[in-house]
């Protein structure tokens, strides 16, 4: 399988309120970035958003080493929350229902596919490829062209 890193990150102006997500694929010196903006959304929305589309950019399944700045989407992860809110019909051990079910599902889908390994890093820390995501966030967010997010609920 290929390795690769991916570099994700999402924002809003507001929370919810318009969001974007930016994502920085990077393959043997090879770069690709996405990005989208959302006019009602929510940040950590955009933050697991960014992942699904990353993930969703690849071919054939990957060896992926995924950075991320959301201790949200990091944790929920690797420390298996996500896993055990679906095996519970998506209630966490609060007994409240879990959110963004929508875009958790896509997401271990995909996880299914690819190996993948989450690194947390610190937002706004200096770290080039981090702030490249979040300045397409913030960009795509400022867009004319801000398309609905069917999934989000108020």
């Amino acid at each position: 399988m290929k390795n690769l890193e991916i570099y994700t990150d999402g924002a809003c102006s507001g929370n919810p309120g318009a969001g974007g997500y930016g994502v920085v694929l990077l393959y043997k010196g090879v770069r690709k970035e996405l990005s989208c903006g959302y006019c009602q959304t929510t940040n950590n929305r955009m933050e697991i958003l960014a992942v699904i589309k990353g993930l969703e950019a690849l071919k054939e399944p990957c060896n992926v080493t995924l950075y991320s700045d959301s201790k949200y989407v990091v944790d929920s992860v690797t420390k298996g929350w996500v896993y055990s809110w679906k095996k519970k019909n998506w209630i966490k051990s609060d007994k409240k229902k879990a959110l963004n079910t929508d875009l958790w599902e896509r997401l271990l889908t995909l996880l299914d596919k690819h190996n993948v390994e989450f690194v947390w890093v610190k937002g706004h820390a200096d770290d080039p490829e981090n702030e490249r995501c979040d300045f397409l966030a913030r960009q795509a967010i400022e867009s004319e062209n801000l398309i609905v997010d069917e999934g989000y609920t108020q």
